[in-house]
């Protein structure tokens, strides 16, 4: 089996605990209006075709260097080919490699075929990185194009099953920040078993280029880029809010 890839990082240290070896996966259903790789969006563009041994290779070639970190998938979505993110995570686990999922939660669904799969998966995932994107159903399509549905569900499942989770929330001006769907990102993640550690990430534009280099229109080209301080304080708002609703 060969994954169809957009890129390997050697050196992440923003993609999961200690240093990473991150593997970009190519293809993804959404349509941020926020995203920095759009490059990653169409399957069919694959830079790279791998198969999970050929990725381990590269990694374990410096496995020492990876000591307090591990193999972090992202995208893209990951999840869009699960049978070879399964492969991967099991090679890995089998090199005693610690293993993260960066993911939107895409294609979940409590379908026993569906479940098969992601259980399969998780039995070889060490911690799930899942990007909420909007708090609001219809704010959610809006940014996205699709439904934030199945990223609730997720959660829930992985509360469910015990496995570690790590909540990512892109803060955009005007869009992800304001108060009322902070404090409802926080009123559902109280309602999680294990309430998760979150991760507010503030908008950037820094993959603009990208954009204009592949001719799509950017559609938040006039929206201003967060700071560290709005992420902080957006963080409180969350926290607050999960606290409240204990």
């Amino acid at each position: 089996m060969e994954g169809k890839l957009h890129s390997m990082e050697t050196f992440g240290t923003v993609d999961g605990p200690g240093v990473r070896f991150v593997v970009f996966f190519q293809g993804c259903p959404m349509r941020c209006k926020f995203c920095h790789n759009p490059d990653t969006w169409e399957i069919k563009n694959a830079p790279l075709s791998q198969s999970a041994d050929e990725v381990i290779a590269k990694m374990t070639r410096n496995l020492p260097f990876y000591k307090s970190g591990g193999i972090t998938a992202t995208g893209g979505e990951p999840l869009m080919q699960i049978d070879f993110l399964t492969e991967l995570f099991t090679l890995a686990k089998e090199s005693g490699i610690h293993t993260a999922l960066d993911t939107s939660g895409a294609g979940f669904d409590r379908s026993e075929e569906t479940l098969k799969k992601f259980d399969k998966l998780l039995s070889v995932t060490d911690l799930v990185m899942l990007d909420i994107k909007h708090a609001s159903e219809e704010e959610h399509i809006s940014l996205t194009g699709r439904s934030g549905k199945s990223a609730k569900d997720f959660a829930r499942y992985l509360s469910e099953k015990g496995i570690p989770l790590r909540i990512r929330h892109v803060l955009i001006p005007g869009i992800t920040d304001k108060e009322d769907q902070l404090m409802a990102l926080g009123k559902f993640l109280s309602s999680l078993g294990n309430p998760p550690k979150i991760e507010i990430l503030p908008y950037h534009k820094l993959g603009l280029a990208k954009y204009e280099n592949l001719g799509i229109p950017y559609a938040l080209k006039d929206t201003p880029a967060a700071s560290e301080a709005d992420a902080r304080a957006a963080l409180s708002v969350i926290e607050k809010a999960m606290k409240d609703h204990k």
